[in-house]
């Protein structure tokens, strides 16, 4: 049976690859998806789904379903890494004496630049947190510690008290793959960390009868969730009427682009983000419209 596979799947993820929860939570999601694919086109039960079902036919049948449901080509790769992954260990464990995917084609991906917002915007959105409540000191200390250490938002999250050393200005992080780095922190943002630790965190922290040693609490004392701080992030751009998407993840984005913009050179930016491969970190090397208009100005011999 099928199905039966998946736990011990999940279980090599995470002891021998050290994957986080949220990629195991994705894979279990992924494959699910595709286990309810074949039980509803062959019409079995989940017990009855074995191993012979997943074939080349199959594999791209799915990639079919999942572009007549609209699916990005991005969660289309993502949801076929998972299956690839699922079926090498297959074959590891002898389950499958061949790899019957190896064929299947990925899904060509759309080269888009990452979104990022320029320094005035970003200074805006800094701005935009009620500095008055204790809420609106965290909300500060979260943006300005996002943008100042271009950190995930997982790995924000998941930030304790312990990992920040606010006179040595570096945040310890557990990135992906349960790899620690050390990652400076600006002195703005140790001004918004401070702030929110004496003056914010206390009054929220009471609202739990257990101490939390999480560094960011939601308004019952708790550890914040990756969804709140996205839901954090949407009330202040819609404030702010930016008629953009901004997630965490752009402020990610915009600490790489505004770093390497001022000379950083790529192999630090690699290392302050976390990458593994340096192709990874390379895309960050675009050009604003503004610059290369001036680039152009400045150096075409027919200006």
């Amino acid at each position: 049976m099928l199905y039966l596979h998946l736990q011990g799947f999940l279980d090599y993820l995470r002891i021998e690859k050290s994957a986080a929860s949220l990629t195991l939570l994705s894979y279990e999601t992924d494959l699910s998806q595709f286990f309810a694919f074949l039980v509803g086109k062959n019409q079995l039960a989940l017990e009855d789904l074995g191993v012979e079902y997943i074939n080349h036919f199959t594999a791209r049948e799915y990639l079919v379903h999942m572009q007549q449901k609209g699916w990005s080509r991005a969660t289309m790769a993502r949801k076929l890494a998972a299956l690839r992954s699922f079926v090498r260990y297959l074959c590891r464990e002898n389950v499958l004496a061949s790899n019957p995917i190896a064929a299947v084609s990925t899904p060509k991906q759309d080269k888009r630049l990452p979104q990022f917002l320029y320094p005035q915007e970003v200074h805006l959105l800094m701005q935009a947190p009620d500095i008055l409540t204790p809420s609106g000191k965290r909300d500060r200390a979260i943006l300005e510690t996002l943008y100042s250490s271009g950190l995930r938002v997982s790995e924000l999250v998941g930030l304790d008290m312990i990992d920040i050393d606010l006179t040595e200005l570096y945040v310890r992080v557990l990135g992906k793959g349960s790899k620690e780095r050390i990652v400076p922190l600006g002195k703005v943002a140790r001004e918004a960390l401070n702030d929110y630790l004496e003056n914010g965190r206390p009054f929220l922290q009471r609202k739990n009868e257990e101490k939390s040693s999480a560094l960011f609490l939601n308004k019952s004392g708790k550890r914040l969730s990756a969804r709140s701080i996205r839901n954090i992030m949407n009330k202040y751009v819609e404030m702010l009427a930016m008629h953009q998407k901004v997630s965490p993840h752009t402020l990610r984005h915009s600490f790489a682009t505004h770093l390497l913009g001022a000379g950083a050179d790529l192999r630090s930016v690699q290392e302050l983000l976390g990458h593994v491969k340096l192709s990874t970190t390379q895309v960050y090397t675009h050009l604003s419209r503004d610059e290369i208009k001036i680039i152009h100005e400045e150096h075409h011999p027919r200006r």
